[in-house]
């Protein structure tokens, strides 16, 4: 099994799983120049009125910014607001009471930068698939790498049906008759709960 060169996701979708699925170890890269706009501080989840995008918010910068120095902005309580819409989103679905004290505790674990709330979130959801992957930080920018470099390749920019690592397994979800695929991997955890691996499995394509 290869290794893989990822940039880090907040809360990834289950393409970003299934590519980790494929590959080890996984190494996050740590020292690229943040991109806005990107999977690096947002996550997609289902809610009543459809598909809702949950953003950290980051202080501003200008410039090429390095990911580890980028920061979240604690000016508003916007975890209280990511809860309160994951309440009203999951709070009937079969799994939720099971897995939200491990979520709420990363949320509001006060992390000053993005990339060190982003690997506690990852950690956690890899212990909720019982994963043990090996996932490490990289120690310098390089642009070429003996890893399966994948780094910006799972974009917000473009739909998963673009690439091919990921066949959606439907699953039930709690709102609409129409599946929506490749949500964060918080709508798969709290529909089906222990099952959220063996789903990932079957939507991984050889890749």
């Amino acid at each position: 099994m290869d290794g893989l060169l990822i940039e880090s996701h907040f809360l990834p979708c289950l393409e970003y799983f299934s590519v980790m699925l494929t590959h080890e170890p996984v190494v996050i890269e740590a020292h690229e120049h943040y991109v806005k706009q990107s999977y690096r501080n947002r996550c997609h989840i289902l809610t009543a009125n459809g598909t809702e995008r949950l953003t950290v918010p980051l202080t501003a910068k200008r410039g090429k910014v390095s990911v580890t120095s980028v920061q979240i902005d604690y000016g508003y309580q916007w975890q209280t607001n990511f809860w309160r819409t994951l309440q009203s989103a999951y709070a009937n679905s079969p799994y939720f009471e099971h897995y939200k004290d491990d979520l709420q505790q990363e949320l509001f674990s006060g992390e000053k930068y993005l990339i060190d709330l982003n690997h506690r979130l990852l950690s956690m959801c890899l212990n909720w698939l019982t994963w043990k992957k090996s996932t490490t930080q990289s120690q310098q920018y390089q642009p070429t790498t003996s890893l399966r470099d994948l780094r910006n390749v799972i974009s917000a920019k473009s739909d998963f049906t673009t690439r091919s690592f990921f066949q959606p397994l439907p699953y039930q979800q709690v709102f609409g008759k129409a599946f929506v695929p490749n949500l964060s991997i918080l709508d798969l955890v709290f529909c089906v709960g222990p099952e959220a691996g063996r789903i990932i499995q079957g939507s991984t394509r050889g890749n």
